[in-house]
């Protein structure tokens, strides 16, 4: 797999993208039926119930509020130790079955192929980043950033600007977020996306954030780099 990248600073005399920069989970693999079962387990364990509303209102979540939420519905366990539980039921499910989005792994080859760098931009934490990666038929992603290298969590811009912080340091050129896209599946997701000043993109999966500052789709097969360029085109004229 081609694992040449053009700098920002050459995507800038085009209509490419200066960066694509992607959400993990949801997006590109669908580990929700991993984290919803892990919470589930740990709601059980405790003698409570857990309802799937439940479990939907947390997808995208950052994990420390993931877990408080959990303590809130009787989980008698720390922050730290309910995160470790849930990231091992993850871990578990991905290394048994990963299951790619439609389209997911075809367009990450395509950009790759062209050269555009690309950021991994997950909630999930490094342990879980790791072993995605390790599962991984090439090298893709020029900077990954996890949910525990972060102090605000998604909806909050910090984890997408930090992407576009270390994409810049290695390129050393300064990215315009506007000329970058963000894939997300999420309402915490594209609104951090968003509000990062991405052109941010939605595919929904397992919940469904609507309309807003977004573009929508309904999946990623099919999609091609030219549609890339034809969004930004009114940006990069």
């Amino acid at each position: 797999m081609p694992n040449q990248r053009s700098t920002p600073e050459s995507a800038t005399y085009s209509t490419q993208p200066q960066a694509v920069l992607w959400d993990m989970d949801g997006t590109l693999i669908d580990t929700e039926p991993y984290w919803m079962a892990g919470e589930a387990n740990l709601v059980a364990e405790f003698g409570g119930s857990w309802s799937s509303e439940q479990a939907h209102a947390l997808v995208g979540a950052a994990l420390p509020d993931a877990a408080r939420v959990l303590q809130e519905a009787g989980v008698k366990l720390s922050v730290r130790e309910i995160i470790d539980s849930l990231s091992a039921e993850v871990i578990a499910g991905i290394k048994t079955k990963l299951i790619w989005r439609p389209g997911a792994l075809e367009l990450l080859a395509k950009i790759s192929a062209a050269g555009i760098p690309q950021a991994l931009v997950t909630m999930s934490e490094r342990s879980i980043v790791n072993d995605f990666l390790a599962q991984l038929p090439g090298s893709y992603f020029d900077v990954t950033v996890a949910g525990d290298e972060v102090r605000a969590g998604k909806p909050h811009p910090e984890p997408y600007l930090r992407g576009i912080e270390l994409l810049s340091e290695k390129f050393e050129q300064r990215l315009n977020p506007a000329s970058c896209v963000g894939f997300e599946d999420s309402l915490p997701g594209i609104t951090a996306a968003s509000s990062a000043g991405l052109y941010a993109v939605l595919v929904p999966n397992a919940t469904d954030p609507g309309v807003g500052r977004w573009r929508r789709l309904e999946s990623l097969e099919h999609l091609t780099l030219s549609d890339l360029e034809t969004w930004l085109e009114p940006i990069n004229a």
